[in-house]
């Protein structure tokens, strides 16, 4: 295992790397020039020359890159162009928010997503069943800024049960919990459901019962371990773009976050925050994944035992 985690972190590296020469590329590639957009139209030329030589924008293509890499490596992400404050600073003050929203998101969507799911599967054609299947198909068709809006106009303004925006408490984070959590819980809850229901028509689910096994047994000891791969995927999955997906629900609920500095960034052509920003993303993303596969091993004995085989092979 310890041998195929290493594999796993070398080949993050030609990926991180991949990633980060396309969006160097894509930045500088982008209409408009950063030394223009800080000291605005009135600048003279001198001025500009003399911010783009600060900047190192006078200087070719590669050698920015490779700069940049290189002091990526020793963990310098340099200024940012927009406010002048070292970008790891800004990027640590606001990543607090984007953790407790994309945690707290997870543990909700988790926390409904997966017992109704099963629920679903159980009850197969039941009136349980349709309403599930016709609310996660309600919850993943509404947008994740009018299902927002809606739910500030009735908890917020309608009944006064909760703040209108993040005000760093937990009821400031409710309503963004429940709004980027909605379409993530619809597809968890779809493919919970059908995942149960293919493990459950198998030949030792039938088996178990025929042994006087309950149905609490049958459920959650045999068919729900058999039936995790594919939810511990999709959970994995949505947790990772969690993180760097949540530029709209920040907007609405008026939290600082990644999201919108992501996105302010990319506006004022900020090359180091934008930089730094999807370097951490692809490293979060990257991490996720290796962690999903490792849980793989371990909710399926099977994987293990054929991952050792393949290794006395090769020996």
């Amino acid at each position: 295992m310890a041998r195929y985690i290493f594999k796993r972190l070398l080949l993050m590296i030609p990926v991180i790397l991949g990633i980060s020469l396309l969006v160097f590329t894509m930045m500088d590639m982008s209409p408009g020039d950063p030394a223009q957009i800080i000291l605005g139209i009135k600048a003279t030329p001198e001025a500009l020359a003399d911010l783009r030589a600060q900047m190192g924008l006078d200087q070719p293509f590669w050698t920015r890159y490779l700069s940049f890499l290189t002091n990526a490596l020793r963990g310098d992400f340099g200024s940012s162009w927009r406010t002048n404050l070292p970008v790891l600073q800004e990027i640590m003050e606001r990543l607090p928010n984007t953790i407790r929203l994309a945690l707290g998101a997870m543990f909700l969507m988790v926390l409904v997503g997966i017992p109704v799911g099963i629920l679903s599967a159980v009850k197969q054609y039941s009136l349980l069943d349709n309403l599930t299947l016709t609310g996660a198909l309600i919850f993943s068709s509404m947008p994740a800024f009018w299902l927002g809006t809606l739910l500030i106009l009735l908890f917020a303004l309608k009944l006064s049960w909760l703040p209108t925006m993040g005000d760093g408490s937990f009821a400031g984070y409710i309503l963004p919990w429940v709004t980027l959590a909605a379409s993530s819980l619809a597809t968890l809850v779809r493919m919970t459901r059908s995942s149960m229901l293919e493990v459950i028509r198998a030949d030792y689910i039938k088996m178990a019962r025929a042994k006087g096994a309950n149905e609490r047994q049958v459920i959650f000891r045999h068919a729900l371990r058999n039936a995790l791969l594919p939810i511990v995927t999709i959970v994995g999955m949505n947790f990772a773009s969690l993180l760097g997906g949540t530029v709209i629900i920040e907007t609405v609920f008026t939290l600082n976050g990644l999201g919108s500095l992501a996105i302010t960034s990319v506006r004022q052509l900020d090359v180091p925050m934008v930089m730094a920003e999807v370097l951490f993303i692809a490293l979060t993303t990257s991490a996720v994944n290796l962690i999903v596969d490792v849980l793989y091993v371990y909710i399926d004995p099977r994987l293990k035992s054929q991952y050792v085989k393949a290794r006395k092979a090769r020996t």
